[in-house]
This record gives structure tokens, sequence and C-alpha cells, in this order.
């Protein structure tokens, strides 16, 4: 063996690896597959996978740099046709492909990623219906995420005016197509969150999957569940469904639908409010009129018991006179007695009774007169009768021991 035909193993592995990157049909190639043991390493931010078919499989590496602009995740046993170049690992001495790009097989890249996301944020709880905060019933300042220049704002505007006119709108203007939009959308959410408002609308016109794709952005879902303020999410038409209308509190069809779900109809308030006047006004009325009616028959049954109460306190106390007069009476009835009787002893002791009889008082100047032997002659003396008085003076005074019955003449 010749010294000179002996080679190092970087050697060969240098002179494979030139032989393959020299190579035209592997410079660019196009790879149908099947992906397995499909490994991201975070530090470093590449990924690492099998791609197989149903006989033979080759190793990849997806570095960073192509990795970050894949829409989608890669998954184990995802089909999809990749880009890339075939090359050799020199350390290893292993062939393997370099992967450019990679899409679905079978299902478009942006399909697949919207999915993947939908799936993975509603694993979290994102989309959880129990999350979702109630709009308020009767809003005084409204926020609008959109377009400042796009019909969208003009529509809102004119269907919120139309319907309730003393709402207070506001638009934080963003971008709504393009790689801009995303972030735009995420800072005006938030400081519209800040400012207070009632309720928030983010909302676009039509457009294909790409135009609406910044509404699908994992940040802005995370945006709108976190936010206070409960948001109407209306993004392209009826047919359209975002990742922020599922993390939104409420999903509108259109833009227009949106202003009509933020608010009330002022017209229908007002017929409301006139209807219920009018039945407060009626119950009123009526309520009035059964108390007016309740009142009168309480009015007539009070008179009734009062007059009832009357009769039976009169007949009470016609009953108690009746008893005061017969205990009166029979209290009365021996004093009347005794008082006769003592009437009748004060009636005799009366003298004029004794000069109504016929007999008379004699009064000399010593008072009343009641023997002849007080008197003396020549004396002057009143005699009283009983229908007057005599003055006359004593002439003769006989004391002959008293008038014996049958002696009374001069």
């Amino acid at each position: 063996m010749m010294e000179s035909l002996i080679l190092t193993v970087s050697q060969v592995n240098r002179y494979v690896k030139s032989l393959l990157d020299g190579d035209r049909k592997l410079a660019e190639v196009l790879i149908r597959g099947e992906i397995s043991n499909y490994s991201d390493h975070y530090r470093s931010g590449h990924a690492y996978f099998t791609l197989k078919d149903e006989g033979s499989s080759i190793r990849a590496a997806f570095f960073r740099s192509y990795r970050e602009r894949l829409p989608f995740r890669p998954q184990d046993g995802m089909g999809v046709i990749i880009r890339g170049q075939v090359s050799l690992y020199e350390r290893d001495g292993a062939y393997q492909l370099y992967v450019w790009d990679m899409q679905p097989d079978g299902v478009g890249a942006l399909h697949l990623a919207y999915e993947q996301l939908k799936k993975r944020l509603a694993e979290e709880g994102l989309f959880d219906p129990a999350a979702k905060k109630p709009l308020p019933p009767f809003p005084e300042t409204i926020g609008v995420i959109t377009s400042p220049t796009g019909a969208v704002i003009q529509d809102i505007c004119n269907v919120i005016g139309r319907r309730y006119p003393c709402a207070g709108l506001r638009l934080y203007p963003a971008s709504v197509q393009g790689s801009q939009a995303a972030g735009e959308l995420r800072a005006a959410l938030r400081q519209a969150d800040r400012d207070g408002c009632d309720l928030l609308i983010l909302a676009r016109g039509g457009g294909s999957l790409e135009d609406l794709w910044p509404f699908n952005d994992e940040g802005l879902a995370r945006e709108i569940f976190a936010a206070r303020t409960p948001i109407i999410s209306a993004v392209g038409h009826e047919t359209d469904f975002t990742i922020a209308d599922f993390a939104a509190d409420l999903r509108a069809p259109t833009p227009s639908a949106a202003a009509e779900l933020a608010v009330p109809d002022g017209e229908s308030l007002r017929l409301t409010v006139q209807g219920l006047q009018n039945a407060a006004a009626y119950g009123i009325g009526q309520r009035l009129a059964a108390e007016e009616q309740r009142l009168e028959r309480l009015s007539l049954e009070r008179k009734e018991r009062m007059e009832s109460l009357l009769e039976r306190r009169e007949q009470s106390l016609a009953l108690l006179r009746d008893r005061a007069a017969a205990a009166g009476s029979a209290l009365l009835e021996p004093k009347e007695k005794r008082l006769a009787i003592a009437a009748g002893k004060l009636s005799a002791l009366n003298p004029m009774g004794v000069l109504a009889r016929g007999y008379t008082v004699t009064m000399g100047e010593k008072g009343i007169c009641l023997a002849a032997g007080e008197l003396a002659q020549g004396e002057e003396i009143v005699t009283l009768f009983r229908d007057g008085r005599v003055r006359s003076k004593v002439t003769e005074i006989q004391t002959d021991g008293g008038i014996q019955e049958g002696q009374l003449k001069l």
C-alpha cells in the first residue's frame, strides 16, 4: 500500500461533502416525507428531526434563521414538503438535509398554523366561555381599534350614531394588514384598555387568509384575554374566523354588526321607557283607586264600629244611671224619712209655727218673756202675732200660778 493513498477521516468526509455540495441536483431539492423525532433546541433555536417514508429516512437540520420564518409548528407524524440542500456533516460523517423551508403536505401552512394555535390556546383556556366578560348594557365610551382610513370606522360611527348617539367613540388607529399590523394592534389594545373605555371593538373588513393573518397573532390573543375591558371582535366577513374572534368576549360577523351589538337601540329604549311610564301611571291609578275604595270601606266600617260602640256605651251608661238611681233611692229613702221626722220636730219648735196656731210671743225690755213675773207694770211690751206685732203697756200683772185649760179668756 502506497503511503500517498492513505487519507484521514476528515479528508474523506471533506471530500464526500465537496462531492455532495457540488452536485447541482442536491444543491436545492424538494423532498416529501413524514417528520419523526422532532426536537427543538431552545438555547440555540435550531431544530433537528428525521424525514422518512415507507422505505428510508434521512436526518434533517432546521436552523433558527429559517425556522423562525415558519408560520406553523412542525410535529411528529406531519407530512411535509421540504425545500433544502443535501450535504454532509463533516464531524459525524453523516449526510443530512439542511432545511430552508417547509410546507404541510396537502394543507396550507397558514391554515395549519391557524389550527395549531387555535388548539393550543383553547387547551390553555383562552377561549373558555366562563372567562368571557359581559358587555355593558349602556356604554358611555367605546374604543374602536382599526385602520383610521378604511370604511370600517365610518360604518361603526354611522351605526352607533343612529342607534345610540349618546355614546362617545374613541379611535385607536392601527394597521390591520402587513407585517407590522400585529404589533400595532397589540399596542392600540393595551392603550385602549388603560384609558378606561367601557367597551372595545377590534375590527377590520374582509380579506384573504393572508390579509387577516395579523388577527391570528398569538400575542394579540393573549392581550385580548388579559384585558379588563370587554372586547367585541369583528374581523372580515361572516364566514371568516380568526383567533381574535375566539379570544374576544363576543364575536360579531361584521364591523357593522359589532356596532349594533355594542349599543342598545335608542328608539326601542324610548318606546320601552314610554311603555313603562304608561304602565306605571296606569298601575298607580289603579292602586290609588283601590286604596280609595279600601279607605272608604275602612271609614264606613270604622263609623259602624264607632256607632255600635257608642250605642253599647249609651246602654251601659243608662244601665249605670238606673242602678245609681235605684241605689240612691235605697240610700235616700231612710234618710228622707229621718229628715221628715226632724223637719216635723223643727216645725213644732219653730216659733212661727206656734204663732200660726194662734199663739203670740211677748217681748219686754229684757227680751222674750216666758213668765208674767218678768214684766213690770207700765213697761212697754211688743206682742208678736202671725201677721204682725202690737206695742202696748202693762197695766196689770196677775201671777196666779199659770193658765189652766179652759181659762184662755180675758
